[in-house]
């Protein structure tokens, strides 16, 4: 079990992030075989490619069944992360620390072919590793990003209603199921950490950062190990949307049409209407003025969260939303 402290200085510094290069490196998991890779099956040819003209095969051996090096997908700044900002934070990383996490990842993987272990071994692999990852983003994951970071940024807004209604231990709750709030800590559960040996990461008072992912298989990533700052991922609220595309909700869609079914059936969580445009592949003009339709009927209603104007179902919503599904 690994148990991450938490104190009140912890608290007051825990927010919330976005990682690109997080869920590159998860789909590169999926296209290697180490996860199940569901709709993503279209990117083989281009991974293949990858595989055959780039040093992204390198990339994959830090990836491994219950561990993956942390430099290659290292914690965001926020929310605002960005590809160009994963990608300067790589480049920056000290070589002793990319030795020592490459060292880690080989080990406890099958061996590599000699191609893979020169490019590991060469005295600029963090360039390379570098340049690889930002050409698999262009060729793989880039043209999906802005569904991704949608539904990441809709579960965030879920998170912070929580955390606004209930507190952190609210916010924390249902993050995972082999996660959970106990005595000050997070502790997290095999099946993520089987084999491993029992680890308490203390509170370093800099808090936690918390990162929804899409693709993350199959549980709860950590980094608790220096220079990284603490930072948990779990898997997203609203990731069956891209898994298992909505068919428009039977006769909900045949009552409101089958792309407001779509709208209503996603606003389990408050969402803008650039977010549900992003995930669900609508013209964000289209989403505003369906989302006005069902206002009209009392089946929406929005509020002002900062910049941003948010969507929510009310209970009549709720109820047409529960018949469809």
């Amino acid at each position: 079990m690994l148990r991450l402290e938490v104190d009140a200085a912890d608290l007051l510094h825990t927010r919330f992030g976005v990682s690109p290069l997080f869920e590159l490196g998860s789909l590169l998991r999926r296209l290697a075989g180490l996860s199940p890779l569901g709709p993503f099956a279209r990117l083989r040819p281009a991974y293949e490619r990858l595989r055959a003209e780039t040093d992204v095969e390198a990339v994959v051996a830090l990836h491994t069944a219950r561990y993956g090096a942390d430099f290659v997908g290292p914690p965001p700044l926020g929310m605002q992360q960005s590809i160009a900002a994963d990608l300067e934070a790589v480049r920056a990383t000290p070589l002793p620390v990319a030795r020592r996490e490459i060292a880690r990842a080989l080990a406890q993987g099958p061996r590599v072919p000699d191609s893979v272990h020169r490019v590991l071994s060469a005295a600029d692999v963090v360039e390379r590793l570098a340049t690889a990852l930002e050409q698999a983003w262009s060729a793989l994951l880039a043209p999906d990003w802005p569904q991704l970071r949608a539904i990441c940024e809709t579960d965030v807004v879920h998170r912070a209603g929580r955390l606004g209604a209930g507190g952190w231990a609210a916010a924390f709750d249902g993050l995972h199921r082999d996660l959970r709030w106990h005595d000050g800590a997070l502790e997290l559960d095999p099946p993520r950490d089987a084999g491993a040996a029992a680890r308490t990461v203390p509170s370093d008072g800099a808090g936690l950062l918390l990162v929804p992912s899409v693709l993350i298989w199959p549980g709860v990533g950590a980094f608790f190990d220096p220079p990284w700052r603490r930072a948990l991922v779990y898997p997203a609220r609203g990731v069956a949307a891209l898994w298992e595309p909505p068919t428009g909700g039977g006769a909900l869609a045949e009552l409101v049409g089958r792309s407001r079914a779509r709208l209503l059936l996603a606003l389990d969580s408050p969402a803008s209407t650039t977010q549900l445009a992003a995930s669900l592949g609508l013209a964000v003009g289209a989403v505003g003025d369906h989302l006005a339709v069902l206002r009209r009927a009392g089946l929406v209603r929005s509020a002002r969260a900062g910049r941003s104007v948010l969507y929510r179902r009310t209970p009549l919503g709720d109820a047409l939303a529960a018949s469809g599904e």
